[in-house]
């Protein structure tokens, strides 16, 4: 009841703060001279899907008026002639990490692929040949094993790395990424790299190298030719480096593609992006939805 006597009506409380998410970390590079491929990084969601063949996440309950990190993680290094490529880097939304990509295996040295949130692919030239790369439960898959002599695809939040397969000398392909709603549309991220191809007595680029996963991976190089960067901002594995001995060229794995975070909440609520951080906010499907592309720094709600 008011001053006047008239009877009103409670104001109705505002719903809570839950926040849905996707977080994808670095993807990995490839490695280099008959690399493979590096693997995706973790990706975690509490929509759609999530990697790894996990269940749907939990959504967050949040409070406003309070700071709460977000880390979008850089992509891996490609290797040289030689060496794994560089692991990608973390991910992070409040108390959600996700876990950067696992490098592709250098294939001179018969290096095998690095664990992580997806794992790398063994690299191999001629030798026994490097071993899957491990990924991390619930965020993504393992990279593919060597055959004798030739490389592996790097592992996806969604499929395996393809194995190398014995006297084929084209590239393998990176396991597939996850498809993911959170901004309104189904997108793909964190695919695999493509191992390099492998030439013992043919021209440069003759065979190609192996396909990335989608969502984002890179090719693998053909043979002679460095690997392909994955794209920006989608967590895919770079592709690994090819060889020919014609000419004796070597060549270089690519980077990994960056990560992204992407928070879906009611529209309710007005989002703070910290310094540090580049995002942008769109509403829709009745939400309030916003992505960050690069950086480290807080986010807070009002």
């Amino acid at each position: 009841m008011n001053i006047l006597g008239i009877l009103t009506q409670p104001s109705a409380p505002p719903p809570p703060l839950l926040v849905n998410y996707l977080v994808v970390a670095g993807g990995a590079g490839g490695g280099g001279q008959v690399g493979g491929g590096g693997g995706a990084g973790g990706l975690r969601s509490t929509v759609t899907a999530t990697g790894g063949g996990g269940s749907l996440e939990t959504a967050l309950t949040l409070s406003i008026a309070t700071n709460y990190t977000v880390t979008v993680g850089a992509g891996g290094g490609g290797g040289n002639s030689s060496s794994r490529g560089g692991a990608g880097n973390n991910s992070v939304f409040s108390t959600i990490t996700s876990t950067g990509g696992g490098g592709g295996g250098g294939g001179s040295t018969n290096t095998s692929g690095g664990t992580g949130g997806s794992g790398g692919g063994g690299g191999n030239n001629n030798g026994d040949g490097g071993g899957a790369g491990l990924g991390t439960a619930n965020q993504g898959f393992d990279g593919g094993a060597t055959g004798s002599g030739f490389p592996a695809g790097g592992g996806g939040a969604g499929a395996v790395g393809v194995n190398g397969v014995s006297s084929n000398n084209t590239g393998r392909a990176g396991g597939a990424g996850v498809a993911v709603s959170i901004s309104g549309s189904s997108l793909n991220y964190a695919g695999g790299g493509g191992s390099g191809s492998r030439n013992d007595s043919g021209s440069v680029g003759e065979f190609s190298g192996g396909t990335g996963g989608a969502g984002g991976g890179g090719d693998g190089g053909s043979s002679g030719n460095n690997g392909v960067a994955a794209t920006v901002n989608t967590g895919g594995g770079g592709g690994g480096g090819g060889y020919t001995d014609v000419g004796g060229n070597s060549s270089s794995g690519a980077s990994g593609g960056s990560g992204i975070v992407i928070l879906s909440y009611p529209i309710t609520y007005t989002i703070t992006i910290g310094g540090g951080l580049t995002g942008s906010t769109t509403t829709t499907g009745g939400k309030n939805v916003t992505t960050i592309t690069a950086g480290t720094g807080n986010v807070s709600w009002s």
